[in-house]
C-alpha cells in the first residue's frame, strides 16, 4: 500500500485564497483560519475534516483506509 499524501492545498471558499498545508496523520482538523481573509473554515456535512473539503487531497485516514474510516 503506498504511502498517503501529507500534503493538500486549501482554498478559501469565501476569497479564494490558495495555500499549501501538511495534514496532521494522527487526528482531523476540524477548522482552519485562512490568512487573508481571516474566515474559519469547517467541514461540509458529511465531510470529516478541512482537508476533505476544501484541500486538494484527502485526509490520510481516508487515502489509506477509505471514506468509512475517517477520524474514528
Amino acid at each position: 500500500m503506498p504511502e498517503p499524501i501529507l500534503d493538500s492545498t486549501l482554498t478559501c471558499p469565501q476569497c479564494g485564497h490558495v495555500k499549501t498545508e501538511r495534514m496532521p496523520t494522527d487526528a482531523c482538523q476540524w477548522f482552519y483560519e485562512c490568512e487573508n481573509c481571516h474566515v474559519v473554515l469547517k467541514p461540509k456535512p458529511g465531510d470529516c475534516c478541512v482537508f476533505c473539503s476544501y484541500g486538494t487531497v484527502p485526509c490520510p485516514p481516508i487515502q489509506v483506509h477509505g471514506r468509512g474510516d475517517c477520524c474514528a
